[in-house]
């Protein structure tokens, strides 16, 4: 996509009574994002929910100004601007109607990194909250996930913390533009986060604040974004609930960390559970059971040895194997017509590739 293109679609994000409904809406009759901007308002009056009051205060000439200083702004600071027909767009996130045109990243993070993974919590955790917390994350090293969460005080800090820490690529999705971080305090772990390999994520122009009302739909994007969405204690309702509720909405696998009965941070989490909105959560192990990781893992291994380059006597060796369960090194000497110690080479070989293995009684199979 062009630099005006993209300039055209940060115009037509940035306003005010244009969501991403109407917006690709609007490109969709126009032909094209260009043609948004050329259209004339008896023309745009035509187009299905587009009324005389988006027509009143459609300034072409003017978005396209501020468009381009807020394209300039991500130019000079290292931020890509994303349009929703890009191809580095979060696939997960563009399917949904709701999903923005235009998204703002500074990082090297894949956002179509092939397994994702939120974890959202409570402002205030517990040392019990944070020791699972950790624990979790730790145990998420060997599935090649892809860390998401809200760069909040708490639970979303602590994840992005540990994540860095155990070289785990972790995205912050913001409610706010990119000249700022929230909380302030966030500034240098941000800096850490990009450093080793992640990113932060907003779809909202630089000179919008951190307001209240922004939040929903940064949870939205984060929910949107994951495959498993984790909640590390929360109270009966809060920013963590309200993503659990856009992941069950949107078919995420949800899970949650149990915790004391009766206690304030434990009640949010318990209630998913108990209506079956949540798995409950003890370790990463629950969440690779559930998603079956550990299968598509090993089913990945096995396609790869699929094509393993052999030789021809180890082709040989293999087409023996593959016709029986089980065959010992002395009928497998005598069918490939070699020495003894020649086939021993042969299937130590084949053994380190993986694809066979030893038996009792020096016999061998396919792994």
């Amino acid at each position: 996509m062009t630099e005006q293109e993209k300039i055209y679609h940060i115009a037509l994000s940035m306003h005010d009574k244009v969501g991403p409904v109407t917006a690709k809406s609007l490109i969709s009759y126009c032909g094209g994002i260009e043609g948004v901007f050329s259209a004339t308002k008896k023309f745009l009056l035509n187009i299905p929910g587009i009324g005389e009051h988006f027509i009143s205060s459609f300034e072409p000439k003017t978005s396209l100004i501020d468009a381009e200083k807020e394209y300039r702004y991500a130019e000079k600071h290292g931020i890509q601007v994303l349009t929703y027909m890009d191809s580095s767009y979060p696939k997960r996130l563009s399917h949904f109607e709701y999903s923005p045109i235009i998204l703002y990243y500074k990082g090297s993070a894949d956002l179509n990194h092939h397994r994702t993974v939120a974890v959202v919590g409570t402002r205030q955790p517990s040392d019990y909250g944070r020791l699972h917390c950790d624990r979790i994350i730790q145990g998420l090293i060997s599935y090649d996930a892809l860390l998401i969460s809200g760069l909040a005080y708490g639970v979303d800090a602590a994840a992005h913390r540990q994540s860095v820490a155990l070289g785990i690529p972790t995205i912050g999705v913001m409610g706010h533009g990119q000249d700022r971080i929230y909380p302030a305090e966030h500034k240098s772990l941000t800096t850490k986060m990009i450093e080793a390999g992640g990113g932060i994520l907003t779809q909202f122009p630089i000179n919008t604040k951190p307001d209240r009302e922004n939040f929903p739909m940064r949870n939205r994007i984060i929910a949107a974004l994951s495959d498993v969405i984790v909640v590390i204690e929360s109270k009966r309702s809060g920013g963590s609930i309200i993503t659990a509720e856009f992941g069950n909405e949107y078919n995420k696998d949800v899970f949650a960390l149990p915790g004391p009965v009766g206690e304030d941070l434990s009640e949010g989490c318990n209630k998913l559970i108990k209506q079956n909105k949540a798995h409950l959560l003890e370790s990463a192990e629950d969440i690779a059971y559930i998603m079956r990781w550990d299968d598509i893992d090993k089913g990945k291994v096995i396609q790869k040895q699929l094509f393993v380059v052999l030789e021809p006597d180890e082709s040989k060796l293999m087409d023996l194997l593959k016709t029986q369960k089980e065959i010992s090194i002395d009928a497998l000497t005598y069918a490939l017509e070699m020495s003894p110690s020649s086939v021993s080479s042969l299937l130590l070989g084949l053994e380190f590739k993986g694809l066979i293995k030893s038996l009792p009684g020096k016999k061998y199979c396919l792994a």
